[in-house]
């Protein structure tokens, strides 16, 4: 993974704003799944073995998605293996060294953390409300977006791809985020007076892009 958008994380991976996302009515209770606890405790204290870790990257995985609405105590356990690799980039490197769902899942997190962060900015949201008339999105966006383009535009899309991932279709989340990051570095290229966000926006996607397409290929 391109260290340029694991370098925008910090602080925003585990510690989203709670309207991030929309309300989850529709969503499997997150008790359902969790982590292992005496998995967790044998890597944390480094005596897991290369199997059993290539499991509980997949475990992560799984509720990575959904980390904010899990019980305390899959929080707890989360919080443990975070704090272990060192914070949030860490265990997206950690997910990104595991083949398969892992590295799919640390990448399009690394997406749906970055539309967040930029569904917030005035001179990104000025830009889609300017240009999407002339650069219409693709057909996979069509349903993900909403009718107006506003602060909740790419929130629609950050929602769509947890909603895919938690629902167990990593390679339907990996269709509509390359699909997406397309768009918005389109855009972000088309965009004749670009602030430095609108720019760094359309360099950010064009990483992202890549990494997607790459993982989803192994997968």
């Amino acid at each position: 993974m391109h260290d340029k958008p694991l370098s925008k994380l910090a602080g925003h991976l585990l510690n989203r704003r709670a309207g991030a996302s929309r309300p989850a009515r529709h969503r499997v209770a997150p008790d359902a799944f969790g982590l292992e606890e005496a998995k967790v405790l044998r890597f944390t204290d480094g005596t897991l073995d290369a199997a059993g870790e290539q499991r509980l990257a997949e475990e992560v995985a799984e509720i990575l998605p959904l980390n904010w609405s899990l019980t305390y105590r899959g929080k707890e356990r989360l919080h443990a293996v975070v704090e272990h690799l060192g914070g949030e980039s860490g265990l997206l490197r950690w997910l990104d060294r595991h083949p398969g769902l892992p590295r799919l899942t640390a990448r399009l997190v690394a997406l749906t953390s970055t539309l967040d962060r930029y569904s917030e900015d005035a001179d990104v949201v000025e830009a889609l409300c300017s240009l999407r008339a002339q650069n219409p999105p693709p057909a996979e966006l069509e349903g993900v977006l909403p009718p107006d383009t506003d602060a909740e535009t790419l929130s629609a899309v950050s929602y769509r791809v947890e909603e895919l991932l938690f629902e167990r279709h990593p390679q339907d989340a990996a269709r509509l985020a390359l699909a997406a990051t397309d768009w918005l570095r389109n855009i972000a290229r088309q965009a004749t007076s670009a602030s430095g966000q609108v720019g760094e926006m359309g360099d950010l996607m064009a990483h992202l892009h890549r990494d997607i397409d790459e993982a989803g290929a192994e997968t």
